[in-house]
């Protein structure tokens, strides 16, 4: 009796163990969540960065890069943190991109947080950086040609960047048509694309992507959508009211 009662004993203190979830799946299922609560990425954030501390791992280093995307989106105040958020990110995907040349997801976050980086602190001062821009979307699209974020975030650099250094408003709707039409659901590139016809006065087409925008039933990325996307959508055609 004794061993077996041992051995139960030990089957109960392993139990936990055996059913702790990885750090950077706790991490995600947080942010599914978060526009249910916006520190959801607070409590993902210091996860990952505890994980990090005990195993330097490529894919916590990605997943903690995304989190420092939505802590800049989300939970920063001032331009200041956005800027923090953004580079600490931008950090954490370089280092991964050495570690993993070939990670799709490592370039892709070390790419949109030097973006973001760049365009919180004015485009024209941030020109140095759109060389690594330029490489890091050659290098992700030639990873996955039908990466839906590296579209969606090529059709930002060419709609953002001034036509004298490269800026492409034709290019940029292309970019923004193939994020939709592998995933017509994808709302942040829908709301680009309707940016994008309002600076070029298209009205009628402006509308359509944000009316879809807002009829969305199912988003992609529901967090997302609830907590950008849609008030982005509504602001935007607040913005073009009367224009015709």
């Amino acid at each position: 009796m004794r061993p077996l009662l041992l051995a139960l004993v030990l089957l109960a203190l392993a139990a936990p163990a055996a059913r702790a979830e990885p750090p950077v799946d706790a991490a995600r299922a947080l942010l599914i969540r978060y526009h249910e609560d916006r520190a959801a990425i607070d409590r993902a954030r210091a996860l990952l960065e505890a994980a990090l501390q005990r195993d330097r791992q490529v894919e916590t280093m990605v997943a903690l890069s995304y989190v420092q995307f939505l802590t800049g989106d989300v939970r920063a105040t001032t331009e200041d943190e956005k800027l923090a958020a953004y580079e600490r990110g931008r950090d954490l995907g370089r280092r991964a991109v050495e570690l993993a040349p070939k990670n799709h997801d490592a370039h892709l976050w070390y790419a949109i947080n030097t973006g973001r980086w760049g365009q919180t602190k004015g485009v024209l001062r941030s020109l140095f950086l759109l060389p690594t821009v330029r490489e890091e979307l050659d290098i992700l699209l030639a990873l996955d040609p039908r990466s839906v974020r590296a579209h969606a975030f090529a059709g930002n650099v060419f709609l953002e960047v001034p036509r004298l250094f490269g800026g492409d408003r034709e290019r940029a709707e292309k970019h923004f048509k193939k994020a939709l039409g592998i995933d017509p659901h994808f709302t942040v590139a829908r709301v680009d694309l309707a940016r994008l016809y309002i600076g070029e006065s298209r009205w009628a087409d402006a509308r359509r992507e944000i009316d879809r925008v807002i009829a969305e039933r199912a988003p992609t990325i529901v967090a997302d959508w609830t907590v950008k996307d849609l008030p982005r959508a509504r602001a935007l055609l607040e913005s073009i009211a009367g224009k015709k």
